[in-house]
């Protein structure tokens, strides 16, 4: 038999249940029932070609009354002076993974002390967050290809405030269930998870699922095999299927060469320091972005979120930028 046949054989095998009803994947209605509705706005910039640390600078200098941040490593000098010139005026509190610590070591920070706190977000006045993939780094900010996103939505911030509350209080890797994770904010559907809390991979799963048309992706790191197998079994059904991953991330736990193999339209970046996204793309329509990697670590071992945005105009901006990595 020939190989990649045999290789698409044993998946099929393997996820029978991907016709037949994945119960893990399924848990949650495939068409939003109910949501909060937000009035508020989305701000996104792609670093390094845009100035994304002057837009996250801009965005914490914008708090009056406090400044919760979950930032995996903090250091961008502008970023380091801005919060704790903050820390002097108003309430701010920090968690930051433990082997970054010693750059950012202040009364009003907190360290967790196992797998990754991977997450790179703020939260303002509780009305307002920042995420994406961006690390406050000035590789993060100037030579890492990043998204950083800015969103108004009281409600999407409270679901990220209750998730630092519990890292604040030392409760990494576990808590509760996102409580509103379903938004709208303008004319835009958001869905937000938090790892592995909210088991962040079954969502990836269950909207490349439901793609028609088309996938695309930019993936730092890429070695969960179950995210893999969908995009496998997609490509059977003739789904147009193109990435790009990290260079120096394919390695022997890579699904690069998997894909590869089975005749997928994927390529290794480009840039001499690293492609930082973790986005995927479905039928140009919806974008899934964060901290998030699609691996198992990812999944089930660090503190990690993601949001899925329906909107065809944000899914553009994606696209523009998946172009642009792919000349």
């Amino acid at each position: 038999m020939n190989k990649v046949y045999y290789t698409i054989f044993i998946i099929l095998i393997s996820l029978g249940f991907y016709y037949f009803g994945d119960v893990d994947s399924f848990t949650s209605a495939t068409v939003v029932d109910s949501y909060v509705e937000d009035q508020g706005d989305i701000g996104i910039y792609f670093c390094p070609h845009q100035d994304c640390e002057t837009a996250l600078v801009n965005f914490i200098d914008s708090a009056e009354e406090e400044l919760h941040c979950a930032l995996f490593d903090i250091g961008l000098e502008s970023v380091q002076k801005k919060i704790l010139e903050k820390s002097k005026e108003i309430d701010v509190k920090i968690v930051t993974d433990d082997g970054y610590y010693k750059k950012f070591n202040y009364s009003f920070v907190r360290k967790d002390k196992s797998g990754l706190m991977h997450n790179k977000f703020c939260i303002v006045d509780g009305k307002k967050i920042s995420g994406g993939s961006m690390n406050p780094t000035d590789n993060g900010a100037h030579k890492n290809n990043n998204n950083l996103l800015l969103i108004e939505s009281p409600t999407l911030a409270s679901n990220y405030e209750a998730e630092f509350q519990e890292m604040w209080e030392g409760i990494y890797k576990k808590g509760e269930p996102v409580l509103n994770p379903n938004v709208k904010v303008g004319d835009v559907m958001l869905e937000n998870y938090f790892c592995p809390d909210d088991h962040c991979a079954n969502h990836v799963k269950e909207e490349l699922k439901k793609a028609e048309l088309s996938i695309h992706f930019m993936t730092f790191s890429f070695t969960h095999e179950g995210i893999a197998n969908i995009i496998l079994l997609k490509h059977l059904d003739n789904i147009s299927i193109e990435g790009v991953m990290e260079a120096r991330q394919v390695s022997k736990y890579s699904q690069f060469m998997r894909l590869e193999t089975a005749g997928i339209n994927v390529v290794k970046d480009t840039n001499p320091n690293n492609m930082h996204h973790k986005v995927f793309i479905i039928d140009n329509k919806t974008v899934i972005t964060g901290s998030f990697n699609p691996s198992a670590n990812g999944d089930t071992r660090n503190d990690e979120n993601i949001l899925i945005i329906s909107s065809e105009e944000i899914a553009q901006k994606y696209l523009e930028e998946f172009e642009r990595l792919r000349s």
